[in-house]
């Protein structure tokens, strides 16, 4: 404890603008207080987000699957519905990780624990708030990751070896979620606005093609949902598992870096608007 109080020192005097106003190259301080802070915490509610998965793959990707049979897949083949909905399952914990890491905890920190308010009378900057917060979400969404990637290993659903690197596509998105929620959630005032997180995340959970192909849908509403961040995921992810290769894989990597990118300047704007303008 006595290291993380010296890295968030008070330093306000050297922040004087430009660069250094906006990042003192110290996000670690922020996520090892998180880990500390992590230690009080109830390890039921950690562990929940692991079993939600789990538990939706053995009741329809193991279960219904058996009555559906093979899906197809872009760019030529077909799995078997366990292993078609799997990387799905996968990108929707990596987004519920991080989206309520980067909502719910940050908005009682911010409007009710008063926690970035303190960090930034100290050395620290918003990026490195920002960015702190944000790693400290991902570290969830790696645990999660680990934990699923070796259920699917044990039932035989990674069909190629570049499942591997689902791993980081994970990261990815998570980042990019974490990111953009943190950044939203920096507008929001009052416990009634965080409904619109749900609002927003179940639409995505059913529609993304998570449990059934987008081809199903109307040219239109095709369109509609490749807008939707984790369309982008539940691909990307399905990709690496499946070994089905597109080049629109690259494309899914470029909306996520897009998305993190806009959701780090927005965030570091609000923090600093709120607490150092």
């Amino acid at each position: 404890m006595t290291d993380v109080a010296q890295d968030l020192r008070p330093e306000v005097s050297s922040r004087r603008g430009g660069v250094r106003a906006l990042w003192a190259g110290n996000p670690g301080a922020v996520v090892q207080r998180g880990l500390i802070a992590a230690r009080s915490s109830s390890w039921v509610v950690i562990l929940s987000g692991f079993f939600e998965p789990v538990f939706y793959l053995a009741s329809m990707g193991l279960g219904l699957g058996t009555f559906i049979g093979d899906v197809d897949v872009p760019g030529g083949g077909s799995v078997s519905y366990a292993a078609y909905i799997a990387p799905a399952l996968l990108a929707v914990s990596a987004m519920n990780g991080a989206i309520y890491d980067s909502t719910w905890n940050v908005f009682f920190k911010l409007n009710y624990g008063k926690l970035y308010e303190g960090m930034l009378a100290t050395s620290l900057g918003p990026l490195d708030v920002a960015f702190g917060e944000i790693l400290y979400a991902l570290l969830r969404g790696l645990l999660y990751a680990c934990g699923f990637m070796i259920i699917m290993q044990a039932f035989g659903l990674n069909l190629a070896a570049t499942a591997i690197l689902a791993i980081p596509a994970v990261l990815l998105v998570a980042f990019g979620f974490a990111s953009l929620g943190m950044a939203v959630t920096s507008y929001m005032k009052t416990f009634q606005h965080m409904d619109w997180v749900n609002i927003v995340l179940l639409p995505m959970f059913l529609f993304s093609a998570t449990l059934y192909p987008i081809s199903i849908y109307p040219d239109w509403i095709q369109g509609v949902i490749m807008a939707f961040p984790l369309w982008h995921g539940v691909e990307l992810i399905r990709a690496l598992t499946t070994g089905a290769f597109t080049t629109a894989m690259i494309w899914h990597v470029l909306y996520y870096l897009v998305m993190i990118a806009v959701g780090l300047v927005f965030t570091t704007k609000r923090l600093r608007a709120l607490f150092l303008d």
